[in-house]
């Protein structure tokens, strides 16, 4: 490698060849990037626009958050008007306690399709039947938003959200909920802080119904040629246009509520040069840069910049495979061509890896975060059944209806425990069966046993992982079984207080086993034949369980092996 250097020979000399190679390996970069700049434009158009558009959502996020809220109370408080339809007084009363409890609304009420509004936190009757497009409302029952400027109760700008609800013979009626603009306005004060464009928020009508300046102001920025009811129903947009005055301007739409609300936002177009000059600047000089960098670290040794780069390179990827972090830097000046095309390739596709899974991580996180939406409201719904069990238990007039509407009740609480642990978990797929039976067993002794009972409690539950699927039967089963060991608890013959044993235990072969086993006074009761004992053996045969059930001395015990699905294992792995 020295010999040409030795002999005199320059031009076969190595520090020669690489230099030579060097600079026409990367003489088509210089060519490539006048193209480049202009892709750059292009690009940084797009970006833009994007980086309009996740500000005016970011705008956005809070008077979303607010008519979200207010359409899922509205839609749940819409079963509890059709409830108390017979008893406006009733109706009237709950809606003013709710409306007090929350604090966001000034005004609650359920409008039914004749106009006459009997139940509201106002605790009056209002008529709306000759309120103009009343009719034209009944007629399409839509969800919408509206803005009032002088509310019913609060005689202050508002916005009343109205939700339609149906029953099996039509349209119901409306829930109506009016939230206060001032209350918006100070939510959205946070977020629109040192935003330097207007952002307003028209309805499916094409009515503006919040701007933070004047109307007047917002409404001569508004597109001059532009109807905003054309907008309803788009996609996320950019668009150009100029406003009544003549200015150019750029306009961001994204639904808020859609087919309800949108928000758009209205900024000025030399707003967003910077930042493209920037990029442009970047594109001019980078040939440059590399070029001279490679002429000083030219004299270098081949094997030392191939093996110094190469095993960067390997760094780099070995960092993606363990991080996923994307290298944002070249390897260096002086890098042969072929290396430089590998850590192109190579970036690309991390790119685009890194891409794909974002996206995967984006719907995954969105579908959780329905799911969780769904248990939640399940839950809800659930308690609020419960609630209403509870009222119709107060005025049952025999025990015997009080006992029946209370095991209804236990069970349907036992749901709204397993729907509250998938919300509250993190994993929607499985649930912690030991965690949720020990809960659902302190229920359900906390209100069958008194501490003067005497009665000796043991416990033990180990933490199985469980699919969702079999945690309902798993729970109802429980109850059963406690219940009916409640009801034949007794103190044996010999004296000794009373016990209760309940355990659930992981065996080997992915199995389990919940044991129940209480001390009766000599009495066994029925073999099986009641109710409890039927939803017992149906709940096990759903588990694909063995139930054993038998007594001795003054033991009662039942038994139930099932066996524990596992997760399916992924065919690859990294």
């Amino acid at each position: 490698m020295t010999g040409g250097f030795l002999d005199g020979d320059v031009f076969r000399g190595l520090a020669f060849r690489i230099l030579l190679f060097l600079t026409l390996a990367l003489l088509p970069f210089g060519l490539i990037s006048v193209f480049q700049t202009r892709e750059i434009v292009r690009q940084a158009d797009s970006n833009s626009e994007l980086s309009l558009l996740a500000l005016t959502d970011q705008a956005a996020s809070a008077e979303r958050s607010i008519f979200q809220e207010g359409f899922g109370a509205a839609e749940a408080l819409s079963a509890l008007a059709q409830l108390y339809a017979g008893d406006p007084g009733a109706c009237s009363s709950f809606l003013a306690a709710y409306r007090r409890a929350v604090g966001l609304y000034s005004f609650i009420g359920y409008l039914p399709p004749d106009g006459i509004m009997e139940c509201s936190s106002a605790g009056r009757t209002i008529d709306f039947s000759e309120f103009p497009g009343f009719a034209e409302e009944v007629r399409k029952a839509r969800r919408q938003v509206i803005w009032n400027p002088e509310g019913i109760i609060s005689s202050q700008p508002v916005m009343v959200l109205s939700q339609p609800f149906f029953t099996r013979a039509g349209f119901a009626g409306f829930m109506t909920m009016s939230v206060p603009l001032q209350v918006i306005a100070a939510e959205m004060n946070d977020v629109l802080a040192g935003m330097p464009a207007e952002v307003v928020t028209f309805n499916a009508d094409g009515t503006i119904i919040r701007a933070g300046r004047p109307l007047n102001e917002t409404f001569a920025d508004m597109p001059k040629e532009l109807d905003l009811k054309k907008l309803v129903g788009s996609k996320p947009h950019v668009f150009e246009d100029s406003n009544r005055a003549g200015d150019p301007r750029l306009y961001a739409v994204v639904p808020i509520v859609p087919d309800v609300a949108y928000a758009m936002s209205i900024w000025r177009p030399d707003e967003m040069q910077s930042s493209l000059q920037q990029s442009i600047g970047l594109s001019m000089f980078l040939p440059v840069i590399m070029w001279l960098a490679s002429l000083i670290v030219a004299f270098w040794s081949l094997n030392r910049l191939a093996v110094r780069h190469i095993r960067k390179l390997g760094r780099q990827m070995r960092l993606f495979a363990y991080n996923r972090r994307v290298p944002r830097t070249t390897l260096g000046t002086g890098v042969p061509r072929e290396l430089v095309e590998i850590q192109k390739a190579f970036v690309r596709m991390a790119d685009s890896i890194v891409r794909d899974e974002a996206a995967l991580e984006d719907s995954l996180r969105d579908k959780n975060i329905l799911l969780k939406e769904v248990h939640h409201r399940v839950k809800n719904n659930l308690q609020l059944i419960s609630s209403i069990m509870n009222m119709q238990i107060r005025r049952a007039q025999t025990e015997d209806a009080r006992q029946v509407l209370k095991r209804l009740q236990d069970r349907i609480l036992s749901l709204a425990t397993v729907h509250k642990n998938l919300y509250q978990n993190e994993d929607l797929d499985r649930v912690d069966a030991g965690t949720l039976l020990e809960e659902i067993v302190g229920q359900l002794l906390a209100v069958g046993m008194s501490r003067s009972d005497g009665v000796q409690i043991t416990q033990s539950f180990d933490s199985i992982r469980m699919d969702a699927d079999d945690a309902a039967p798993l729970t109802l089963l429980v109850s059963e079984a406690v219940t009916n060991a409640l009801k034949y608890l007794g103190r044996p013959e010999s004296g000794d207080p009373p016990r209760l044993d309940i355990s659930l235990v992981s065996l080997e072969g992915s199995k389990a086993c919940f044991r129940i086993v209480n001390s009766t006074s000599g009495a066994h009761g029925s073999e099986g034949t009641g109710l409890g004992t039927q939803l017992i053996s149906a709940f096990t045969r759903q588990l694909n369980g063995d139930v054993d059930v038998g007594f001795e001395e003054d033991e009662h015990w039942l038994s139930i092996t099932f066996p524990i699905r596992q997760r399916d294992k992924l065919a690859y792995d990294f």
